[in-house]
C-alpha cells in the first residue's frame, strides 16, 4: 500500500502529522491553538510588564503622587525620631539595658519605616542599699535620656525614683541601727572600765 506525499493523517485538535516528499512524519501545530498559545503568552507578558512597573513605581520616588510623597516624609521623619529616642535610652541606661525592638510600616514606596519603638531596661534592685540607690538613678537617667519623653517614660522614671527613696530610706535605718549599736558598746565598754577602775572597799578596823 502506497501513502502519497500528501496524505494527512488528523490526529486532533492540536496537531496534524503528514508525510513530507521525503516520506518523514511532520507535525504541524493546529493554527487556531496555536493563536490561543500566543494570546495566552502575550497576557502573561503584559501582567508581568505591569508588574514590573508598579514595582519600579515604588522604588522611585519621583513617581509617587504628592500626597504619597508627603506620607513618605513623614514617615521618614517619624523612622529617625524613633531610632534617635530608642538609642537615647540605650546611651544613658549603659549595660542594663536590652536590644531596642520596633513597630514597622510599609510605605507608598515600598521601604519599611521604624513608627515605635521600645527598649527594655533591668530594675532589680542592688545587693545593698548603696547599689540599689546608683541603680535607680541610673533608671531614671535612661527613662528621661530622649529630648521627648513618652508617657511610658515618665512612668519608668517615677518607678526608679520610689525605688531609690525605699533604698534611702533602708540605708538610713541600716546607718540608725549601727550608730545606736556603737553608741551601746560604748556605754558599755566605759561601764565595764569604771567597774574595773573603781577601788575595793576595805574594811578597816581599829
Amino acid at each position: 500500500m502506497q501513502i502519497s506525499s500528501s496524505s494527512l493523517y488528523d490526529v486532533g485538535s492540536t496537531y496534524t502529522i503528514k508525510l513530507n516528499e521525503k516520506e518523514l512524519l511532520v507535525v504541524d501545530e493546529d493554527p487556531i491553538d496555536k493563536k490561543r498559545q500566543e494570546t495566552k503568552q502575550t497576557q502573561k507578558e503584559k501582567e508581568l510588564e505591569e508588574k514590573k512597573a508598579q514595582e519600579s513605581k515604588k522604588s522611585d520616588p519621583t513617581e509617587l503622587s504628592e500626597d504619597e510623597k508627603k506620607l513618605v516624609k513623614d514617615l521618614q521623619t517619624r523612622d529617625s525620631e524613633v531610632k534617635a529616642h530608642e538609642a537615647a535610652h540605650q546611651a544613658a541606661g549603659g549595660g542594663m539595658t536590652g536590644a531596642a525592638s520596633y513597630t514597622y510600616q510599609q510605605g507608598p514606596d515600598g521601604k519599611m519605616y521604624a513608627i515605635g519603638g521600645e527598649v527594655s531596661i533591668s530594675t532589680q534592685g542592688g545587693a545593698t542599699p548603696e547599689e540599689t540607690i546608683a541603680k535607680a538613678k541610673q533608671i531614671a537617667a535612661s527613662a528621661m535620656a530622649p529630648g521627648s519623653p513618652s508617657g511610658q517614660d515618665f512612668a519608668v522614671a517615677t518607678s526608679a525614683k520610689m525605688m531609690e527613696m525605699k533604698a534611702q530610706q533602708q540605708l538610713t535605718k541600716e546607718q540608725q541601727e549601727e550608730t545606736q549599736g556603737l553608741k551601746t558598746y560604748s556605754k558599755e565598754q566605759n561601764s565595764s572600765q569604771e567597774k574595773i577602775e573603781q577601788p575595793p572597799n576595805l574594811d578597816i578596823s581599829a
